[in-house]
C-alpha cells in the first residue's frame, strides 16, 4: 500500500485505532480497579514524610541524601551578581550539568515545562540505595524522578513535590571477555560485552570499549548522554546504527529494581517480558536500571567524516536539486555504511555532515561521484564544498587524536575536578543548557523515496524548508540497514515502523541564551509561538502525507496527541500488561511513558474512570 492509498482509508484505520484504546483502557480498568483512586503525598499534606523519616532514610544510604538546588539559583535572585556570573561560565558545561542533581541538560520547553527541581534526592552509589529510595516512595506515596545525566528534552527526569533517584555516580564500566547471560544454558555462546552502571555516560562506555578494549558498542553521539538511561531504553540511535543497529537491541541484560523493590534480572533466559520491555518501551516506566551488559563488536576496518554543502542558484535550481539528490540518497547512502545528518535550509543549500563506515576511503569517494558528476555538469547553478577526513577507528573517542589533528571539533571539559580525556562535540554546544520553543520529529517511510513518489517527496521538503532549516537524521531509521541490525532490533519493543524508515525528520528551535526564572532575561513567548508555527506547519506536511509513519520516543513533540500509537505502534498494548504486572499501582511516572494517560499531567494523581 502506498503512502497516498493510506490516506484514503485513513477512517477506516482510525475506526480500529479507537477501538483498540477503548479495550486498552478497559483493560488497564480491570487490572487497576482494586486499587483505590488517590493522589500522591505533597509538602503540605500530613503523609508527607516528617523530618525523622527523612532522617531514617538517610542513614540507610551509602550515598547522601541532598536538598538539589539549580545552578542558576543565585541569576534569579540577582542577575548582576558575582555569583550568578560565576555560576554562568559552568552552565554551558554538559559534564557540569550532570555532575549536580540540581541541574539538567534542558530548562524547559514552551508552554509546557519548566524545570523544577525535587525536594530530595537520593545520591544512590549502588543498588541497595536504589532500591532504599523505591521502598520509601513506595511506603510514603511519594512521586518519584530518576536522573542520571539529565538529558531529556521531555523533561521527564525532573519533577516538584518528588523524590529524585539520581544515579550519575553509579559509573562503573566492566569488560567482560566472554559474557554469558545468567540463567542461560552452557549452549549460549560466549561473547565479548560491556557491563555499564546507571549513571554511566557513554564516554566512559566507548573510553572502556573503544580505548582500552579495541571494540566498538553502539550508543550515542552525545558524549555525556546516559547510557543506561532514557537513550538506550527508550531505543537509541547512534552514528553507526544502520550497521550494528540500535543501543536497545544492543542490551544483552538488564539488572531493575522493580516497583516492590526486588533487584530483578532480566534476559533472554530470565524475566523475558520485563526484557523485552525495556529494550525501547522508554526509561522511568517499569523500574530502575541499575546495570546493563551490552553486546561489542569489532572495529569497522574504515571510519570517516563527510562534511560538506551544496548551494543552489536559485529556488528554480532548488527545485531541479532535491529529486536528483535524494534519488542519489537513496541508491547510494541509505545503507549500512553511513550515518548522521543532512539538513535542507530556506536558503536553497543541503548541508552534510556524515560518518561512514566501510572498507576504504575509496569505497567512501566512489559513493559521491555520481552526485558530484551530476553537479559539476551545473557548475553555473550549484557550488559544493565538501570534504572526507579519515579517522582511525580506534581513535574515535580519543581526545589526543582530536586535540592533534582537528582541536576545533571539540570541546574538553575543563572542570577541576575533570577526569582526563572528557570531552564534547563542538557543535552539541548548540544544545546545552537549552529552553526549547519546539522539538519535533517524524519518521520518513523509505517508500517515499521510489520514483512514483520522489517528485511529491521533492516538494515536501522544498515547502517544508521555506518555513524552517529540515534536518533528515539518516542513521535514525533503520530501511536500508544490515539484516543482522533487523533482525535484532525486531526482538525489541521499539516501534516496529523503524524498519519501513529511511531517516527521521528533525525540526526544532530554541536558546541557550535565555534563563526561566531570572527576570530580564526569560524566554521571549512571542518570539517562540511565531517559530513554533512555524515548524509545526512545515513538520504537518510530512505527517500529513506519511500519517502512520510514527517517530521516535526519545526526540518527540512535548504534545504528541495519539503518542501511544506514534510512540510504540502494536507493541503499546503488550507494554501496558507488562507495566500492570511489575508496577500496578503507578509507582513510576513520566510524561507520555507507558501507562501515563491514567494519571493528572503531574503525575501526582490517578484518574478517575
Amino acid at each position: 500500500m502506498t503512502p497516498f492509498q493510506k490516506l484514503s482509508t485513513l477512517g477506516v484505520l482510525l475506526f480500529i485505532y479507537l477501538t483498540s484504546h477503548s479495550l486498552i483502557a478497559a483493560e488497564s480498568f480491570s487490572l487497576q480497579k482494586k486499587s483505590k483512586a488517590y493522589c500522591r503525598c505533597q509538602p503540605q499534606d500530613s503523609c508527607w514524610p516528617k523530618a525523622k523519616e527523612w532522617a531514617t532514610l538517610e542513614k540507610q544510604l551509602t550515598g547522601q541524601l541532598i536538598k538539589p538546588v539549580s545552578a542558576i539559583t543565585p541569576c534569579k535572585k540577582d542577575k548582576n551578581s558575582e555569583a550568578c556570573k560565576n555560576a554562568l561560565k559552568y552552565i554551558y558545561n554538559p559534564f557540569f550539568l550532570s555532575s549536580n542533581p540540581g541541574n539538567a541538560q534542558s530548562q524547559g520547553w514552551l508552554n509546557a515545562w519548566i524545570y523544577q527541581n525535587s525536594n530530595y534526592a537520593v545520591e544512590a552509589v549502588n543498588t541497595k540505595d536504589i532500591v532504599e529510595a523505591v521502598n520509601f516512595a513506595r511506603q510514603h506515596r511519594l512521586r518519584i524522578v530518576i536522573k542520571g545525566t539529565g538529558h531529556d528534552y521531555l523533561g521527564r527526569s525532573n519533577a516538584r513535590d518528588s523524590l529524585l533517584i539520581w544515579t550519575h555516580k553509579m559509573n562503573q564500566v566492566q569488560f567482560d571477555p566472554a559474557f554469558v547471560p545468567k540463567g542461560c544454558t552452557t549452549k549460549t555462546s560466549a561473547v565479548p560485552a560491556l557491563r555499564i552502571s546507571a549513571g554511566t555516560q557513554w564516554l566512559q562506555a566507548y573510553d572502556e570499549a573503544t580505548n582500552k578494549h579495541g571494540r566498538y558498542v553502539q550508543g550515542g553521539g552525545c558524549t555525556t548522554v546516559g547510557a543506561a538511561g532514557g537513550f538506550t531504553q527508550g531505543g537509541g540511535f547512534g552514528s553507526f546504527s544502520k550497521r550494528y543497529g540500535t543501543g536497545a537491541a544492543g542490551v544483552l541484560q538488564a539488572e531493575v529494581v522493580t516497583a516492590d523493590g526486588q533487584t530483578l534480572i532480566a534476559n533472554a533466559c530470565q524475566n523475558q517480558d520485563l526484557f523485552w520491555a525495556v529494550r525501547g518501551g522508554g526509561a522511568g516506566t517499569f523500574g530502575v536500571i541499575s546495570h546493563l551488559t551490552l553486546k561489542t563488536h569489532a572495529l569497522p576496518p574504515y571510519t570517516a567524516i563527510f562534511q560538506g554543502t551544496i548551494t543552489s542558484k536559485n529556488d528554480e535550481a532548488y527545485k531541479k536539486l532535491l529529486p536528483t539528490f535524494l534519488s542519489f540518497y537513496r541508491d547510494k547512502l541509505n545503507n549500512e555504511h553511513w550515518g548522521e545528518q543532512i539538513t535542507f535550509t530556506p536558503d536553497n543549500q543541503i548541508q552534510m555532515f556524515m560518518v561512514f563506515q566501510g572498507e576504504s576511503q575509496k569505497e567512501a569517494e566512489q559513493a559521491w561521484r555520481p552526485m558530484r558528476q551530476w553537479l559539476n555538469q551545473r557548475a553555473h547553478l550549484y557550488t559544493i564544498n565538501s570534504s572526507l577526513w579519515t579517522i582511525p577507528s580506534d581513535k574515535i573517542w580519543n581526545i589526543n587524536f582530536w586535540q592533534k589533528n582537528h582541536p576545533d571539533f571539540i570541546k574538553e571539559n575543563e572542570l577541576n575536578d575533570a577526569s582526563s580525556g572528557q570531552f564534547w562535540w563542538a557543535p552539541n554546544s548548540r544544545e546545552v543548557y537549552t529552553y526549547w520553543y519546539t522539538y519535533q520529529s517524524w519518521w520518513l517511510p523509505a517508500s517515499l523515496f521510489e520514483d512514483s513518489h520522489l517528485k511529491t517527496l521533492s516538494n515536501l521538503f522544498f515547502r517544508a524548508s521555506r518555513l524552517a532549516s529540515v534536518g533528515m537524521h539518516i542513521n535514525k531509521g533503520l530501511a536500508g540497514a544490515a539484516k543482522t541490525a533487523i533482525i535484532d532490533n525486531e526482538k525489541t519493543s521499539i516501534n516496529p515502523a523503524v524498519h519501513e524508515a529511511a531517516a527521521l525528520i528533525i525540526m526544532a528551535a530554541g536558546s541557550n541564551k535565555v534563563y526561566t526564572g531570572v527576570k530580564g532575561l526569560e524566554p521571549d513567548k512571542q518570539h517562540g509561538e511565531k517559530i513554533v508555527e512555524r515548524i509545526n506547519k512545515a513538520m504537518a506536511l510530512f505527517r500529513n502525507t506519511a500519517p502512520e509513519a510514527g517517530t521516535y520516543v526519545n526526540e518527540a513533540d512535548y504534545f504528541e496527541k495519539n503518542w501511544q500509537r506514534t510512540f510504540w505502534g502494536k507493541h503499546y498494548k503488550k507494554l501496558l500488561k507488562i507495566k500492570q504486572k511489575y508496577d500496578p499501582t503507578g509507582l513510576f511516572y513520566c510524561h507520555h511513558c507507558v501507562g501515563s494517560e491514567f494519571w493528572s499531567p503531574d503525575g501526582l494523581c490517578r484518574k478517575k474512570i
